[in-house]
Order: C-alpha cells, then structure tokens, then sequence
C-alpha cells in the first residue's frame, strides 16, 4: 500500500476555475519531495489538499489517502498529528507573544497533559536550538528565527507528514540554507515524509527523492530527481539548478548535474582557465539618490539600524543592495521614500533634501515605492479596481491579465500580487522606483519577465533602486550591486566585480566555473565561455 497517494485529484474553484484537474502520483514514506511550475500552476492548492482545514471554498474530487485513509475523513485532532503545514510568511503563523508559548500552543489546543507538554517542548527546542531565544518575545526575533519556530511548533506534535509552501520566500540565502539544512536532517534521521513547494530551488533539488513539476493543474514531470531534470524541456528548465541549467544549455549529454559539486565536475570537460570578458563599467551620470552620513534608530534607547550610511546611485542605473535580513536594506529604503525620518545626516533625490519635497511632490512623477508586503497596497474588491483606482496601464506590463482582473488581490499568488502592486506604483509614473524584495513569490519564468520589465523601464531614463535577496537575479540585471552589513552599504561595484569577489554570497554559476572559467557568474555567460572554449559534455 502507498503512504500517500492521489487518485484522479481535481479542485474547482466556486467562479468555475479549475485549478486541479485528473492529479495522480503516490509518494514513498519518507520521500522528500519538491513540487515546482508555474504561478497559478495549482502547486499551492494542491499543497492544500493534504490539510482540509485550509482549503479555500470550491469542490474537490478524487481520493488522496494517507495509509489507505482519506485525508478528508481524518478528525481535525487527527489531523493536527499527522500532517503539519508551514506557510510562506514567517510572520503569519505566530499566534503568541513568546518563543515557549508558541511550542506549547499546539499541545494544548489538542489537550495533550501538561507533563507531556513540557517533555515535547523541551525536547524540540533543544532538537531545533531554540533554548538560546527560548524566552524571547516572538516580534524580537529574525526571519530565519521566526520560520524556524513555525517548523519546530509544527512538529512539536511529531507529524507523519511535513507540507510547506514557499517558506524560505521570505529569508535571507543564509537563513534560507539554515532552514533547508534542518529540513535535511528531519527527514534524514526521522524518516519524515517532506512535500514541499519553493520557486528557490537551487539548494533543495539536490536534496530532494522525487520531484512534481505542475502545469494547468495537472502533473506535467513526476519521479526521481535526476531523471526529471534530464527530462525537462522549453520552460520548465528555467526552475532547475545552475549546474542543471547548464548541462541543458550545453546540449543535455550525460549524467544530469544537480549540485554545485556536481557542476564543477561536468565544467571540467571544457578548456579551464578562460576568462569571461568583462563588460566596460556604466559611466556615472548625476546622482539620483543619495545616503550621506544617515543613521536612524526605531526608539530611542534602541542601537542604530543605519550607520552612517553613505551610498550614492545614478540616473538611469538598476543598483541592487543585498544582504542578511536585519541588516537594514529595507529601512534604508523606507528612509528614501520619506518614510522614515533619519536623526543625522541626508537623503536627496536628484540633488534635492527630501524634506524639501513638499506637499507630496516626492510622489508625483518623481518617486515610486513598492514594499515588501505588497497586500498593503490592496483596497479593492478585484485586481481590475484596484488598477482602475491609479489609472495604471496594464497593457504597459507583459503579463496575461485575462484571468486575473476579476479576481479578488488576496486570492491570486504571490507572484501575481506582486505584479499587480508593481502596475500599481508605475501608474505614478516616477523616475525613480525603490522595489523591497520584488522578486519574492516569483517563479523562474517570472522573473525573467520582471527583469524585461525594469531593463525597459531603464531604457525610458527610469533609475530603479532594488533591495533582494536573489543573488542571481541581480547578477543577470543590475549595473551595480552592493553588499549591505550592518547599517551600512559596502562593496560596491559592477556585478561582475562583486561577485565575482564573492566566495559565500555569490552565484550558484560563479561557484562552478571559479577556477575553470573565472569571472562567469550566470548560467548564461558559463554556457557561452564554454562553446567559445570547446570542449564536450562529461
């Protein structure tokens, strides 16, 4: 008998939407598996359909049991047992104001003696290492904290399976590589069966048993990693590894890489020690915006989370500033869209202090922001209201709005709110758009888009300033990168240059050809240097 299996799965949704249609696949206990397509694939729904309790309204057919049981016919105890779920955002499954409560929550919603209470938290907390923040106040602790006690609350009831939906979409790459190490070793010394869903894939398909790659909600690749990565074709190669990516892009001979070790392996085969040419750096124009000497603090006994920062980027460039979460990117942001006020030194916009800005002219033409938590920026009933309400253009966007505008904002994917805020914001039409973390909630394909859309944007005159975690993504689109640390912005330099540099906080593609093709830091450069070097597939 399989541990879990799906039977001919279909979801519709009450407006007559599909978003599952005739899924069928059977998972082995212990399996960790990575579900992966495109935005609006079904992956999320399908996720759903292992907790009943969270499934949105709409009509499910078919069977999914676990051990011969049908999910839907578990009692919500039973459930709270046997399946635990983590979402995206860290912040929105902390229930209590302390680290301890929020272990003990679950427990005792399910009634479970005080006596085992105790045993169960002292156990996973010791397990997870949270004894260190144990009695710390929730809304103290980091992303990467938060998420890591959204898993260990989870499995405090020691479930048999672990769902999680895009829950590094949020962290830090270090923070992100934390929390999929712990899911490793769950799964390796528990035998936890883990189904998880992620548009990061870089470090989790190498770690992954099985792979389920959606497409209109059906399973379009299921079965053993290595074996669906060889396979996979046309846009399903954009979600695969850098070293995967490669062996696609080099003609697909041989064993499939998956991981970085793998990569190196496979890029011998070509001639070593090529340099990549390095593009000619961007020529400075004026100044559009401008850090001088800023430092700011939340409260006034609290230490300064900008420390004399000093930063200054050009009309017409696309600078993103990276870094762990905590280090202050996302206020320096805020402080250079006049939300935040520095207590000593300046911020300008095209040489202008921004307190000089008047009257909301900072807004008009001028600046555009587009924060983290795009849902503050939803008011309206529909995506069509909502972009109706700025008179935005979405034509000017290349996205498919067909099925999107008569949706509620909250009942599309992440990736779709995020363009939709983005349509919004642009609809002021600034010369200057600071993005917090744009790329979150984007698959592959996606942010290929996204990226079109901010090189155009460029070519227009528009300087675009963009905080993200997504190494590569800025490695493929920015003209300056700078690496934030500390409350301040430091290394700053062409991609090339900076990442190059890198050793930890660098490309998965930098990371294969250093030594081999040195200065490559995308997939796309890699496989150029390798067809001017010759050389075959290993």
């Amino acid at each position: 008998m399989s541990f879990l299996k799906a039977e001919n799965l279909s979801f519709t949704y009450p407006d007559g939407t599909r978003a599952l249609h005739e899924v069928d696949f059977e998972i082995d206990e212990g399996d960790f598996v990575t579900v992966f397509g495109r935005t609006g694939s079904g992956k999320t729904t399908l996720l759903q359909q292992f907790k009943p309790q969270i499934l949105p309204n709409g009509t499910t057919s078919g069977t999914l049991t676990l051990n011969g049981k049908n999910i839907v016919d578990l009692t919500e105890r039973e459930a709270l047992g046997t399946v635990g779920f983590v979402f995206q955002n860290p912040e929105e499954q902390i229930v209590t104001d302390k680290v301890w409560r929020e272990l003990a929550f679950a427990p005792e919603s399910a009634g479970l003696p005080q006596g085992e209470i105790r045993r169960r938290v002292s156990e996973i907390a010791g397990y997870f290492g949270i004894e260190d923040w144990f009695e710390k106040k929730t809304d103290e602790l980091s992303g990467g904290q938060k998420q890591l006690l959204n898993l260990a609350s989870v499995m405090v009831m020691n479930p048999a399976v672990l769902v999680l939906d895009e829950p590094t979409a949020w962290l830090d790459p270090i923070a992100a590589a934390d929390f999929i190490a712990m899911l490793k070793k769950l799964n390796r010394e528990t035998a936890l069966t883990v189904i998880l869903e992620e548009h990061r894939l870089e470090e989790l398909i190498p770690v992954s048993d099985k792979l389920l790659v959606t497409e209109n909600g059906t399973v379009k690749f299921f079965g053993e990693t290595r074996e669906v990565c060889r396979r996979c074709e046309n846009e399903a190669v954009a979600f695969l590894p850098a070293a995967a990516r490669l062996f696609h892009a080099l003609g697909g001979a041989g064993e499939c890489p998956l991981s970085v070790r793998e990569g190196r392996r496979f890029i011998r085969s070509f001639a070593p020690q090529a340099a990549a040419e390095e593009k000619p750096r961007p020529s400075h124009d004026a100044p559009a915006l401008a850090w001088k000497n800023v430092r700011f603090r939340y409260g006034a006994k609290t230490p300064d989370v900008l420390c004399g920062m000093d930063l200054t980027v050009y009309e017409n460039e696309l600078f993103c500033l990276l870094g762990g979460n905590g280090s202050g990117k996302s206020t320096a942001l805020k402080a250079a869209a006049g939300l935040l006020l520095p207590y000593e030194g300046s911020v300008r916009v095209f040489g202008k202090p921004i307190q000089k800005y008047k009257n909301g002219s900072l807004y008009r033409n001028c600046l555009a922001y587009l924060p983290q938590n795009v849902q503050v920026l939803f008011s309206h009933d529909t995506v069509r209201e909502e972009l109706d309400e700025v008179g935005a253009y979405p034509n000017d966007l290349p996205v498919d709005w067909s099925g999107l505008l008569d949706k509620h904002p909250y009942d599309i994917s992440g990736g779709e709110q995020q363009l939709t805020a983005l349509a919004k914001v642009l609809a002021a039409r600034p010369r200057l758009l600071l993005l917090d973390e744009p790329t979150k909630g984007l698959d592959a394909p996606a942010k290929q888009t996204l990226g079109g859309i901010l090189l155009q944007l460029k070519q227009t005159g528009m300087t675009i300033v963009c905080v993200t975690h997504d190494a590569e993504f800025a490695a493929s689109y920015a003209d300056r990168c700078a690496l934030f640390f500390r409350g301040e912005a430091v290394g700053a330099d062409t991609p090339r240059a900076f990442f190059a540099e890198n050793r930890f906080y660098t490309t998965a593609a930098n990371r294969i050809c250093r030594g081999h093709l040195n200065g490559v830091i995308t997939v796309e450069q890699a496989a150029e240097s390798c067809r001017q070097n010759g050389g075959g597939g290993a």
